[in-house]
């Protein structure tokens, strides 16, 4: 149903950009984080549409793009366990926005050289529903 949060990917992150074209194609809604007053809000977005420095090296929509409640949310990493755990980049605001959005379908983006045996666990952290790599898809 949507909408679908993606990312823009930095660093040595998993680009997502044929995912989202694809799930576009299909109809789908698609939205992209922004990080406003320390919490992650997701804008409307479609490939093509105009972007703006966010920030960390990413790119997010402008701030006149309406703000939505994905139902799904592909999320970046930078390690992961197969208990669902990840390693992002040390902010939580993947952390408080998954938190903040029950039944929210959350899909960790990642190529397998980046499983880890142990991801030490916070008490406000998050473990992803499921984790898609190059060579397979693990459910939690």
């Amino acid at each position: 149903d949507g909408p679908v949060a993606g990312y823009w990917a930095m660093r040595s992150e998993v680009d997502p950009a044929r995912i989202l074209a694809g799930l576009e194609e299909r109809g789908l809604p698609l939205c992209l984080p922004a990080t406003v007053e320390q919490r992650l809000v997701f804008r409307t977005w479609k490939p093509g549409d105009e972007l703006v420095p966010g920030g960390f090296g990413t790119l997010v929509p402008p701030p006149s793009s309406p703000v939505v409640q994905p139902t799904v949310l592909l999320v970046p990493l930078a390690a992961f366990d197969r208990r669902g755990h990840r390693i992002g980049y040390g902010k939580g605001h993947y952390d408080r926005a998954l938190a903040a959005l029950p039944g929210c379908l959350s899909i960790g983006v990642a190529y397998g050289a980046q499983e880890v045996e142990s991801v030490p666990v916070e008490p406000y952290d998050v473990p992803l529903d499921m984790i898609i790599t190059e060579s397979e898809v693990i459910r939690n």
